[in-house]
């Protein structure tokens, strides 16, 4: 077996000597990787906290946001480069560290990374801002006065490693509103975040104390609390109960922006049906099942499958079974670990019990040693939005109606945030407004589920504004300086 090493962390001020460090072991095949991840004492943190945030005052917080923008991506060039040694080093280890087939993540990180070029950004601060300017200086403000928008001294990530690279998002969104960054690694991936950071610095070094990466194993309190109470804001990726524990760690007075867990699923209606049609939504859904077997908040559990077109929903599911072992064929599942292994297969024994009690149908394909890669369990009565056991697992049901999902899914509003649609026009914007009565945040079209357009607003949030403060001058305090002023009478 080839053991490979890597370090992971981005620790600005402190030498290497100076820190402790713990070894992460991840095997895919056969070579093994050990990742050394830094642990901080306390002391380290606070220290760490208070460079960021004075180096963030000096340097960040005096750029325009256009300069940042082109910072970012020039290290965004970097990274789509397959030539740059930055590139070829996540190409390499990522798959180690995640699982996942090589191929997917390198397609999926190209992807990725192409909604960070200068464009995209540009139209991402848009989306928050009428007027970006207002990240720059003081701008009038329509109703009189003037505002400015101003982000926190310390912003702190908390992030997950279900997606590889995902600590992007909340990090470049920290430096466009000029936050100084520490982001909490996830042992899951903990190598992305790290190499990002040491690239923005080499691309514009006066950055390199802006921003920091640590790690601290689950548990471990004194760590979190000294950074925690250095932050102005704290934005946290996870499970439910992990974000509740953070949230009880941070004190009052600190802004805190949960995403937890969330079910997507996808509708696909009569008129997506037909013999040409119906084939190609399969396709495209399947694609959304496969990328990163549905470890992604926005992925798929459930099809609803509208009745009425010439495909059934139930030829549907058998589309879908095909593209499913198509794509095992060039993008294989990861292997599963013995928990994994456990809920896909509790979850396809309780279909077939559901099968024979409720008229159900399982339809599936065995590939490979290891068992089946992928599961379509197919229902013919509606039945309520539900997780899967993930990892390629799914569910197709047959509705009457897609007016009939509505009922299945508003139960469980704080779950809601993606909902693929394949529908005619009219039909997609009905459809829109009850899904987002109902809670949806997200309507995509399948095949889109799991590739979020440039500034999307996650979970219906902004994702800047909600980082920033407003400063405002009103209309009085401008007139009364106007009568001071050397002109005045």
């Amino acid at each position: 077996m080839t053991t490979l090493h890597a370090a992971a962390g981005y620790l600005p001020g402190l030498a290497p000597a100076e820190v402790q460090w713990q070894p992460l072991v991840f095997e895919s095949g056969a070579t093994r990787l050990e990742v050394a991840v830094p642990v901080l004492s306390p002391q380290q943190m606070t220290a760490l906290a208070l460079r960021v945030k004075q180096a963030s005052r000096l340097h960040l917080k005096t750029m325009t946001v256009s300069e940042i923008v082109a910072v970012v991506d020039r290290a965004i060039a970097r990274l789509l480069d397959p030539a740059d040694a930055y590139r070829i080093q996540a190409d390499r280890l990522l798959p180690i560290v995640s699982g996942y087939d090589a191929d997917m993540v390198r397609l999926g990180l190209t992807a990725f990374f192409k909604t960070f070029r200068e464009p995209q950004l540009h139209r991402f601060v848009a989306e928050d801002f009428a007027n970006p300017k207002l990240l720059d200086e003081f701008q009038p403000r329509p109703k009189g006065g003037a505002a400015r928008a101003f982000g926190p001294d310390l912003l702190v990530h908390s992030w997950a490693g279900n997606v590889p690279a995902l600590p992007l998002w909340s990090l470049v969104c920290g430096l466009l509103v000029k936050a100084g960054n520490i982001g909490k690694l996830p042992s899951a991936e903990p190598l992305f975040a790290g190499l990002f950071a040491r690239l923005l610095a080499e691309v514009h070094p006066p950055l390199a104390d802006c921003l920091a990466v640590v790690w601290w194993k689950g548990g471990e309190e004194e760590q979190a609390s000294a950074l925690y109470a250095e932050a102005d804001t704290v934005l946290a990726y996870g499970a439910n109960d992990s974000l509740a524990e953070i949230r009880r760690r941070l004190p009052v007075t600190t802004r805190f922006l949960p995403y937890g867990h969330k079910l997507g699923f996808g509708l696909v209606s009569a008129a997506a049906l037909d013999t040409l049609r119906a084939p190609a939504t399969a396709r495209l859904a399947a694609w959304d099942v496969m990328r990163y077997d549905q470890q992604g908040c926005y992925s798929p559990h459930v099809f609803y499958v509208e009745r009425g077109g010439k495909v059934s929903p139930r030829e549907f599911a058998q589309y879908l079974a095909s593209e499913l072992a198509n794509l095992q064929n060039r993008f294989p599942r990861r292997a599963l670990a013995l928990e994994d292994s456990a809920a896909v297969a509790g979850w396809r024994q309780a279909i077939e019990l559901q099968s024979m009690s409720a008229g159900g149908e399982f339809v599936s394909e065995l590939i490979g040693e290891d068992g089946a890669a992928f599961g379509v369990a197919y229902a013919d009565e509606a039945r309520a939005l539900a997780p899967t056991a993930l990892n390629r697992s799914l569910q197709v049901v047959a509705v009457d109606s897609l007016e009939q999902v509505i009922a299945q899914v508003e139960a469980h509003p704080p779950f809601l945030q993606t909902a693929g649609v394949a529908a005619a026009p009219a039909e997609l914007f009905r459809l829109s407004e009850l899904l987002g009565a109902a809670g949806v945040t997200r309507i995509t079209a399948i095949g889109s589920m799991t590739s979020p357009e440039a500034g999307w607003h996650h979970d219906g949030r902004f994702n800047l504004l909600d980082l920033v403060r407003m400063v405002e001058i009103e209309q009085s305090a401008e007139l009364a300086a106007d009568k001071l002023a050397p002109y005045a009478d």
